[in-house]
């Protein structure tokens, strides 16, 4: 697709050739990259079956997070509050925000990820499946967190959620 702004070029990102990055949890089709979009954003779509656990509480310096669930129940934590987010809702997590998500307790979930700016994500993807099928350690996400601007914090609040089943 042509575009007349050659510093941010139109992107078209046709589902047939999406690169698809799936772990034993989740399947997440891969939209556009920050090195697609002039850093404008990165974007992809991520399925999660039920009792997929998303990813565990963290942040971003650089980057805001936008979720809009697409199908499904999503629960996250923003900062020590938990909600569920459901088909048609949308969430913005701003940069600093610690915040964590999961499919909401026996349910799917199809949620579309957004970065603004865009940050190069999609090594970081490929790296989480590597890790959730046991072909990289656990060790290689730890110590990628500011390459990829993703900061794990502990949270009790999210813990215990997940513990709970809730």
């Amino acid at each position: 697709m042509a575009s007349k702004n050659a510093a941010s070029p139109a992107v078209l990102t046709r589902a047939a050739e999406a690169e698809i990055a799936s772990d034993p949890s989740s399947v997440m089709t891969l939209l556009a990259d920050s090195d697609t979009t002039g850093g404008l954003m990165t974007a992809y779509r991520s399925t999660f079956a039920e009792g997929a656990p998303g990813a565990p509480a963290h942040f971003h310096t650089r980057a805001s997070e936008l979720f809009y669930v697409i199908d499904g129940s999503l629960q996250v934590l923003v900062d020590e509050e938990i909600s569920v987010l459901n088909a048609g809702d949308f969430l913005l997590v701003p940069p600093h925000t610690p915040h964590a998500f999961a499919a909401a307790p026996g349910c799917t979930a199809d949620v579309l990820f957004t970065f603004t700016p865009g940050m190069a994500r999609f090594d970081y993807l490929r790296l989480l499946g590597r890790v959730m099928r046991g072909e990289a350690s656990p060790q290689e996400i730890k110590d990628s967190s500011e390459r990829y601007d993703n900061h794990y914090v502990d949270s009790p609040v999210w813990r215990e959620v997940l513990a709970a089943g809730r």
